[in-house]
Order: structure tokens, then sequence, then C-alpha cells
């Protein structure tokens, strides 16, 4: 094995552990917490606009309570109100200021959510919004021994940092105005849809680059052929240079290793750690630009002379003038996406890294039956499911979907993603899709097209365009679900599989080819005459 493949196969690993991503959570239906007539509220985030002294300022996030009437989704409907601080702050009891429809701000503690909800309704208050002891968001829910839940005012809880410096502005006797609604996400975004055109793209060249390798392949074989001579033999089994099949122990191992990783993701998840993911992803992503690259421009005339002309570099190899003259512009790209990769279009160099290596592996890596298929996707299907809804019964939360968002890190994310901003979102955020869920159900359609060529079938009577179909409509049903669902993550790999394998595996049945396709992979070719005899 030599070190590219290695990287490759490292790096197959890796894709492994994403999910098909969300949106973001913007209701949250927690049926852990009690619910009752008047305390069955869904938690929903809360956008708090804020006005210094009549000057716009930040735009907060909170989380509104079980409890209260629901908030307005539109912000033109909004209404804008002036926020006072309570007085005393934990608004325990009666406040000392007089109120007149304005909204009170207080702080978390000494009595519950409700007698404070309860107590600023009766002063006059219009909201209430209470200050978490936290820098992060708290589910407000009712007392079990509660009966006084007619809360009839908006109440919802800002973050630690929100909060003071909201008191602040107050303090210092500036005049602070909110204006509080929870706007709803569109059923479609456009970023979905773009989202969307690029995993089908990535697998549809991926696909006609690994048919075009392995037609060259036995064009190759098939002239040796011709002569009978001995030559096939030494070329028999080195025939697709580079190439790593997939055997069934390697399927299983593949996501016993990827449930490791994840696991460990989970539990190591920090800033130093997605620095590590990011290097990771860099090498890799540079190897996967500079294939691409060479590939395509030794397809020109002007470029075939050094793709084809060699020099030994210590370590590597045998490496062509083309691939040293690209490498440097590969190196160059991946390391200012890294430095930049905070800003807000770096997610473009991401993709592009991204894409080029997911092609690169989808080369490199091949399943060499619809068995070996079956078996890698039929795993990769409990282990997306089992990571992202059953891990919830063992780790408290979803570990696939905390990972993919790299809580606790400080960062937007794990790099492993392609992602495009949503772009008529109010809440913003990211359409993001898993490298695995191209990369699995691509290793099955790429075998699909390379069967279809091999047996010199067109695209009605072949296998590529109902496993390429298949797996557009198993991509589509899961933003259905996605959104559906107010933007809750989603195992992409639940839609796909079923609907890519199934495909597969029921046409392949119904023209009685599956025991063809399930065991040997390719179309019956000759056998070599072989005029010499084997010592």
């Amino acid at each position: 094995m030599d070190i590219k493949q290695g990287i490759y196969i490292a790096v197959f690993v890796l894709f492994l552990c994403p999910c098909s991503g969300s949106a973001g959570d913007i209701v949250h239906r927690d049926n852990n917490a009690p619910t009752r007539p008047g305390c069955e509220n869904n938690f929903v985030l809360v956008k708090v606009a804020t006005w210094v002294d009549n000057v716009e300022d930040i735009e907060y996030v909170g989380v509104g309570a079980r409890f209260g009437p629901t908030l307005e989704s539109q912000e033109k409907h909004a209404n804008r109100t002036k926020l006072v601080l309570a007085d005393p702050p934990d608004c325990c009891s009666t406040p000392k200021n007089k109120l007149t429809g304005e909204a009170i701000l207080v702080h978390r503690g000494k009595c519950s959510f409700t007698t404070k909800a309860n107590i600023a309704e009766e002063a006059g208050a219009s909201a209430i919004l209470i200050i978490n002891n936290r820098t992060e968001l708290f589910k407000m829910v009712c007392e079990a021994n509660q009966t006084d839940v007619d809360i009839r005012i908006p109440a919802l809880m800002l973050p630690q940092d929100a909060g003071a410096t909201l008191e602040n502005f107050i303090k210092n006797s500036s005049s602070v105005s909110v204006q509080l609604y929870s706007p709803r996400r569109p059923l479609v975004d456009v970023a979905e849809v773009f989202l969307w055109l690029m995993a089908v793209g990535t697998i549809l060249l991926a696909s006609y680059w690994s048919a075009w390798t392995a037609r060259e392949a036995a064009i190759e074989q098939d002239k040796i052929l011709k002569d009978g001579s001995e030559e096939f033999l030494n070329m028999e089994g080195v025939g697709s240079s580079g190439i790593m099949d997939i055997n069934t122990t390697s399927a299983i191992l593949f996501l016993v290793i990827a449930s490791c990783f994840l696991v460990m993701l989970y539990k190591l998840m920090s800033f130093w750690f997605i620095e590590i993911l990011v290097v990771l992803f860099c090498i890799g992503g540079v190897e996967g630009l500079q294939t691409c690259l060479v590939t395509l421009l030794s397809c020109f005339r002007w470029f075939q002379h050094a793709a084809e002309s060699f020099v030994k570099v210590p370590f590597f190899g045998a490496v062509s003038y083309l691939t040293l003259a690209v490498c440097p512009f590969c190196i160059t790209f991946a390391v200012i996406w890294a430095v930049f990769r905070r800003i807000s279009f770096a997610w473009i160099g991401q993709d592009i890294l991204g894409i080029a290596l997911i092609i690169t592996v989808l080369q490199i890596v091949r399943v060499p039956n619809l068995k070996v298929g079956t078996i890698l996707l039929g795993c990769a299907f409990l282990y997306d499911i089992f990571w992202v809804f059953v891990s919830k019964w063992l780790f408290h939360e979803s570990v696939m979907i905390v990972v993919a968002r790299g809580d606790g890190s400080g960062e937007d994310g794990i790099p492993m993603l392609l992602k495009i901003p949503r772009m008529f979102d109010p809440w913003g955020g990211y359409s993001v899709i898993g490298f695995g869920d191209i990369i699995l159900p691509g290793l099955l359609v790429a075998f699909s097209l390379r069967y279809d060529w091999l047996s010199k079938r067109n695209l009605r009577s072949g296998y590529f365009l109902w496993a390429m179909s298949a797996y557009g409509l198993g991509l589509l049903i899961t933003y259905v679900a996605l959104n559906l669902m107010d933007g809750h993550g989603q195992p992409a790999l639940l839609y796909i599989v079923p609907f890519t394998l199934g495909t597969l595996l029921t046409l392949a049945k119904k023209r009685g080819e599956l025991k063809i396709l399930w065991t040997r992979g390719e179309p019956e070719r000759p056998c070599p005459h072989i005029k010499h005899q084997l010592s």
C-alpha cells in the first residue's frame, strides 16, 4: 500500500463520522419536560432586537418558556417595548417600580419561573426576560405542584452575557427598547437545492471517472489477450494500480472503526481537536485537489508530456512533472482556507477541497460486487440510525449531531462536511451534508456504471440511471424530512440506503442478474489462452 492510498483509506474512515446535518433546531419538542394545559408550549428560539437610546444595537437570541402566549413570527408585527430592571432583581415579590406595559428584565433564582412571570404580569409588565446564571440557554418549565399557570405575557430566557449587557445599559441611564419575535424557517431554502445538486453532481462525476478508468483497463487487457502473451500473467492482479477493492470484512470493519472514532470525537471535542481535524482535512484535500487537477489537465495536449514524464522524489517515489507543478497551488489553496476558514465565504474553499477529495476517494476505493455493497450500506444504515437517534438514550444527546455541529469546540462544525449558507433563512446558519452520505452510496452508484460500461449497456438497459435517480430521490426525501422536523438533524442514510440499494436489488432480481452482480460484480470476460506452461 503506497502513501497516497493510505491517506485515502484514513480519510475514508473519517468521512463516515458526520451525518447529514441540519440548519439548526429552532423548535425543540421536549417529551421529558412536564406538560399540562397552560404549560405545553414548544421551546422555541426567540430573536431579541434591541435599541439603546433609539439607536439599533445588537440582536440577541433567547429561548421561549413552556408557559405563556406564543410570540409573533414576523418582525413587522412585533411590538417595540421599553425594557426596565426589576426591583428586586429576582422578581420574587411585587416590584417597587410601577410598570405600564414595559418588558421587565429579571435574574434567575430564589423562586420558580412561573412565580416570576405571574408577579411581573400582575405588576403590569408586557413581557418578562429572565437572565440565566450561565452563558447557555435553559428550558423554562412549570413546577409539578403549581396550579397558577394561566400566564398571559410572553416569557423567555437570555444567556448570562446578553442579560448583563442590557442590564449595564439600563444602569448607566440609557433607554433600552426590545422587540421580541420568533420567525419560522422557510419550507425550502435555495441552499438545500444547491447542496442537492452538489451531492448528486459529485457522485455523477466520480462515477464516470471510475467507469472510464475501468473501461481503459479492460481495453488494455483485451489487447494483451489478443496476443495470448505471458504479459497478461505479469499484469494480472496489478491491472488497476492504486485501486482498493473493499471486501466483506473491511466493509464491516470500516463501520466499527468509524463508530470508535465518532465516540472519540464526541468525548474529546475541543478547539485543539478540531485543529487536528482541519490539518487532516487539508492533507486529504490537497491530495484530492491535486489528483483531480492532474487528471483534468492531462486530457489537454499541452500538458500530456508533463503528465507522462516522471522524476523520482524521495519518500514519494516517481512523481510526474505535472504533479510537481500543480502541488504548490493545491497546498497554498488549502493553507489559505485553513487560515481564513472563519470568514463568511470560507465555505466555498471547504466545498472545493471536499468535493475534490470525495471524487478521488470514489475513484480509488471501490465496491467489487453487490454483496459487499449491500453489507457496507446495510451497516452504514444501522450506524447512522444508531448514532443519530439511539445514542440519545445512552449519552442523553445525539452523538452524531453534536459531533457534526462541533459543540464545545468554539468552531462552526467539523470540516468533513459540504455546506452552503441558508440564503433566505431569518436564523441564518448552514445546510450541510456529511461526506459519508455521499461516499457510501456513491460507491454503489459508481459500481453500477462500471458494470454498465463493461457489459456495454446503454443508460436505459443498464443500472446506473436507476441508481443515480434513486440516490437523488433519497436525498430529496431527506431534505423534506429535515424541513418537516423543523431543522432537527436527520440521518440521510435512513432514506438514501433503502432507495439506492433497494432499487438495485429489485432491478437485478427482476432481470435475473442478481447472482452475477452479487458475486462477480462484472460481466463475463473471455479467459486468456495461455501458450506458455506455468512452472
